[in-house]
């Protein structure tokens, strides 16, 4: 199957957007904080995007599919690098 113009476009973008995650990693590591990021926006989103998953794995939608696959990988990788500074920031008491 051919896919249109539109929805090549669409399918594009779905693995592009996720891929901003990739400087907020970088960016929470190079300073060894995440601090400035709430932890109920963290846990709502990847939340949200866990119950979208299952939805994704049997859609015949392919945009939906790659969009929401990529994006849950790409975020929980966002996920665990915020929990892990979160901890070591917290061992450090600030003055």
């Amino acid at each position: 199957m051919i896919m249109q113009p539109l929805e090549m476009l669409a399918l594009i973008a779905s693995v592009v957007m996720p891929l901003w995650n990739i400087p907020l990693v970088v960016r929470i590591v190079q300073r060894k904080s995440s601090g400035d990021l709430s932890l109920a926006w963290l846990w709502g989103v990847w939340l949200c995007m866990l119950l979208m998953v299952p939805w994704a794995v049997v859609t015949k939608e392919v945009v939906l599919k790659v969009f929401s696959l990529v994006n849950f990988i790409l975020f929980s990788s966002v996920v665990l690098v915020v929990v892990k500074y979160r901890q070591g920031a917290s061992e450090c008491p600030k003055n």
